[in-house]
């Protein structure tokens, strides 16, 4: 992921958790506004992946379980989280590409 993205989403998340709006003006294109909103809607889909497998023990399984399961699992939450935002995921990304648009024409006029 591109170090500027990542910080844009970091400032917009932050913002978000502390009740003030994002300053989503500073995505310039509308490829970036898409990125942004992909990557948003990954990190939502990875938490819910990682409450889906919160229920699941690690010491047993195919994997044979242990420490390692323990520790590979979030990583492996986030790559589901990622590859199903990337094949359509359900919708989030395309919402929030429209409202950061919304917030850029606003922001220019």
């Amino acid at each position: 992921m591109d170090a500027t993205l990542t910080a844009q989403m970091d400032q917009a998340l932050q913002s978000t958790f502390q009740n003030k709006t994002p300053d989503l003006g500073k995505i310039k294109s509308e490829k970036a506004a898409h990125e942004a909103a992909v990557n948003f809607e990954a990190m939502f889909l990875t938490q819910m992946v990682e409450q889906m497998f919160s229920g699941v023990k690690t010491e047993d399984g195919y994997f044979g379980g242990g420490s390692g399961e323990k520790m590979f699992r979030s990583m492996l939450s986030q790559e589901y989280g990622h590859e199903m935002a990337k094949s359509g995921g359900i919708g989030i990304a395309d919402m929030v590409q429209k409202e950061i648009l919304k917030i850029q024409e606003e922001a220019s006029q």
